[in-house]
C-alpha cells in the first residue's frame, strides 16, 4: 500500500488541485492512503473531510515580510511544525509528498527532506509562488501548468482539474443546470464570478450592468462570493447567488464568463471552451494576468485591468461581443484550444514517476 502525503491549503487554487490528484490516486489504487495537510482556516478544513480524506492541521506560518515580534518566533514555530510532521511521516510510513503550493507546503518540503521520501510539487500559477520556490531546490519533480513558469525544473503536466469538470458533458447536463438555478433555456447565459470571497469591482460594474446584459438578449448567473455586499437588482433573467458549490452545472449552464484570471478558473474555462473577459485581481504579484495570456493570446478570452473594469467598459465592449454570436462562438473554440482535461491524469503519472 503507497501512502501519499498531499499538501496545500488556504485557496480553492490549492485545494481544488489536490483534491483533483487524490482522487485520481485513489481511483487508480483504491488501496493506496490520501493524507491531506491543511489550515484550520482554509478552505480545505471544510472540502477536504467533504471528500471523504483525512485532514491533519498545521499551523498557518506566513513568511514574515519584515523584521518584528512575529518575525523573531518564525523560526521556532517552523522548526516545530517540521519536527511534527518529520514523525508523522516516519510514523504513518509516507512514501511521497506533494505539495501544491500556500502556507502549510513549506514545512511539509522541510520534513519530507528531513525523513528522507521523495518531494513532488505543483505550481498553477504562471508566477511560481514563495512556498513553491523554496521546495524546487530540494526535488527535480516540479509540475507546472504553464511552459514559461520560471521555477527550478520545471515539467509541464497542466492543472488537475476536479472529475467533475474533467469529465463534463455541458451539452448533456444544460437542461439539468438551467433547472438547478431557475434558468431561462431560451437565453444565452452569461456567467460572473470572482472566486469564494468575491471580487468588489467586478461584482459592483455587473450589477449595475445587469440590465444592459439582459437588454440584448442574455441572462445572469451572477455568483458574488460570500463576503460581497453587492444587493440584488431585482431584474428578471438576474440570478444572483453568493456561494455556488455545483460549479460543474454553473458552467455547464455557462455561454460566455465573466472573471478573475486564477489558475485554476482560467484552466476549467479554457477545458470546457467557454470564453471569457478575464479580470485579473489587481493586489500581489500579478500572476493572474500570466495566467490567462495563452487563452488570450488564443483569441478565447478578453483581458481587461480591474480599474477599467466599468459599466462604461461593459457597455462598449462587452455589449458587443455578446450581441454577435458568431464571435461568441470562434472564441469558445479557441479557448477549447487553449485547454485540457488529463492534468489530473499527468500529474498523477508524474508523481509515480517520481516513486519509481
Amino acid at each position: 500500500m503507497t501512502t501519499y502525503l498531499l499538501a496545500g491549503g488556504g485557496t480553492a487554487g490549492h485545494v481544488n488541485p489536490l483534491l483533483a490528484v487524490a482522487d485520481t490516486i485513489m481511483n487508480r489504487d483504491p488501496e493506496a492512503k490520501v493524507i491531506v495537510l491543511g489550515t484550520r482556516e482554509g478552505l480545505e478544513a471544510r472540502l477536504v473531510p467533504a471528500r471523504g480524506y483525512e485532514l491533519v492541521f498545521v499551523p498557518r506560518l506566513p513568511f514574515p515580510r519584515r523584521p518584528n515580534r512575529q518575525a523573531l518566533s518564525f523560526l521556532p514555530r517552523l522548526n516545530r511544525a517540521v519536527g511534527d510532521l518529520a514523525a508523522l511521516i516516519r510514523s504513518r510510513q509516507v512514501d511521497v509528498v506533494v505539495g501544491f503550493g500556500g502556507y502549510v507546503s513549506t514545512p511539509a518540503y522541510f520534513a519530507a527532506r528531513r525523513a528522507g521520501v521523495p518531494i513532488v510539487i505543483h505550481e498553477a500559477n504562471f508566477r511560481a509562488g514563495l512556498a513553491n520556490r523554496l521546495g524546487a531546490w530540494f526535488t527535480r519533480h516540479v509540475g507546472v501548468v504553464f511552459p514559461g513558469t520560471r521555477i527550478r525544473h520545471p515539467h509541464v503536466v497542466g492543472m488537475p482539474l476536479r472529475p467533475e469538470i474533467a469529465d463534463l458533458d455541458r451539452v448533456q447536463a444544460r437542461p439539468d443546470a438551467l433547472a438547478f438555478f431557475g434558468l431561462d433555456a431560451d437565453r444565452p447565459t452569461l456567467l460572473v464570478t470572482g472566486g469564494s470571497l468575491g471580487a468588489r469591482r467586478l461584482n459592483s460594474t455587473i450589477a449595475a450592468s445587469a440590465a444592459a446584459l439582459i437588454g440584448v438578449g442574455w441572462q445572469v448567473l451572477h455568483i458574488t462570493g460570500e463576503k460581497s455586499e453587492v444587493t440584488d437588482p431585482g431584474l428578471p433573467h438576474y440570478r444572483l447567488i453568493s456561494y455556488c458549490d455545483r460549479m460543474d452545472l454553473a458552467l455547464s449552464a455557462a455561454d460566455f464568463a465573466v472573471s478573475r484570471a486564477g489558475a485554476g478558473t482560467v484552466c476549467e474555462l479554457s477545458a470546457l471552451g467557454i470564453p471569457a473577459v478575464y479580470v485579473p485581481y489587481p493586489v500581489g504579484n500579478g500572476e493572474q494576468r500570466f495566467n490567462a495570456a495563452d487563452v488570450v493570446r488564443a483569441g478565447g478570452g478578453i483581458l481587461v485591468d480591474d480599474a477599467d473594469f466599468l459599466p462604461a467598459w461593459v457597455q462598449g465592449e462587452l455589449v458587443p461581443v455578446l450581441t454577435d454570436r458568431e464571435r461568441v462562438r470562434r472564441m469558445g473554440v479557441a479557448a477549447a484550444s487553449a485547454g485540457g482535461r488529463d492534468g489530473s491524469e499527468r500529474m498523477t503519472d508524474f508523481i509515480h514517476a517520481a516513486l519509481a
